[in-house]
Parts: structure tokens; sequence; C-alpha cells
């Protein structure tokens, strides 16, 4: 982790760890990462761009460094948003327990909260050590409205009765947009404006991506 960041994180108590592929990063993962920071009282949420994904094997995915610069170009407005590049400099596939253990081992005095989309969540059985996940971090689910997900958070903590604790979901309007929906959009020559900061749309647009 760049010393920087550690620097400015180490006062921090409870931090929130955004994960994604941010393909690109939009106003559902923005308004996300803000309604967990207010309603958990986190004091900084830190976004860390995927590297080499192991879900997205078979998918293209544009050039991390690509990736992270749209990030930084979305938080730049928000004092209490960082971004990292720990994920993109680690070779090999990023997996999430990895990363917790690494923050950990760099901020032990933080509590970590680990926020992702409730449709990633409950996969996280597929996940690599799914119990040192929760041993390391609140896991907290960022769903669109409506979204149906008891039935697998069921089987979640019938495997892992710890996770109950550990384990929550948060539900987030802004959900309803997605990266592919984004991609998909901007491939058939269709209007992203008010899915995305303005800045993101136009490095979109500057550098050819998702045509």
């Amino acid at each position: 982790m760049e010393a920087s960041i550690r620097q400015e994180l180490s006062n921090a108590q409870r931090l929130g760890i955004m994960g994604g592929t941010f393909d690109p990063i939009h106003y559902g993962h923005l308004v996300a990462a803000e309604t967990a920071r207010v309603e958990l009282g986190l004091d900084y949420v830190l976004f860390i761009p995927t590297g080499e994904s192991p879900h997205k094997n078979n998918l293209k995915v544009t050039d991390a460094e690509m990736r992270f610069e749209m990030v930084e170009i979305s938080i730049k407005n928000n004092k209490y948003f960082k971004a990292s590049r720990i994920e993109i400099e680690r070779k090999g596939p990023s997996y999430t327990v990895d990363t917790l253990r690494e923050i950990h081992k760099l901020l032990p005095k933080q509590e970590i909260f680990f926020i992702t989309g409730t449709d990633a969540m409950i996969d996280i059985l597929s996940w690599r050590e799914p119990e040192e996940i929760f041993r390391l971090a609140r896991v907290i689910g960022a769903s669109r409205p409506g979204y149906e997900s008891q039935k697998h958070l069921a089987k979640i903590f019938s495997q892992y009765p710890e996770s109950r604790d550990r384990l929550y979901q948060l539900e987030i309007p802004a959900l309803a947009i997605s990266s592919t929906y984004i991609r998909s959009r901007v491939g058939n020559n269709k209007s992203v404006r008010y899915l995305l900061p303005d800045e993101v749309r136009m490095y979109i647009e500057n550098n050819g991506l998702y045509r």
C-alpha cells in the first residue's frame, strides 16, 4: 500500500474496503460507498480496483491502469474516499482474502468492513478461504431494492455460523446501474450520461473504451 495512503488511514478506526473490477466505476459504486460510510460510521472508504480477477478469466477486462485512473477521477472530490493500487501491483490473481490479510498487516488497529455487491456476496462460498474473510472483516452486501437473497444467505449462515454477526445487507437504490449495462450502451453508441461521473464518461470517450 502506498505510504501516503497508509499514513492517512493510520488514524482511522473503522475502514471500508470497496473492492471490484470497476470497469467502469459508476454512480452505483459511489452511492454504495457513501451510504456504507454514513450508515456504518466509517472513517474512510478505500477503493481497490482488481488487478487480475480470478472470476473473470474468460472476459475481456480493461487495462488495470485505466480502471485505476477512472476510480481516481471519480473520488477526487470526496475527502473520505481513497484509492489503492494494492491489487494492481500484486502479481497473480487478486483474491479478497490476500488483500484483507495485507491490509490487516499494514493497519492492524482498524476494524475492516468489506463492501461488495450482494450478487457477488452470495457467491462467497466459492471464494478462497471464506472463513478467513469473515475473521478479517465484516462483509457488507450492497443490493438494489427488492433483490431477493435470503435463500443464499441462509446457505452461507448454515455453512459458516460465525458469519451471522459478520455479514450484512445494505439496500442501495442506485445499484440498478451496472458496469455491464454501461459497457453495452457505449458499445451500441447509446448515452451513458448521468449513469457515471462526467469525467469518467469523457475518459471513456477519449480513450475509445468499450467500442
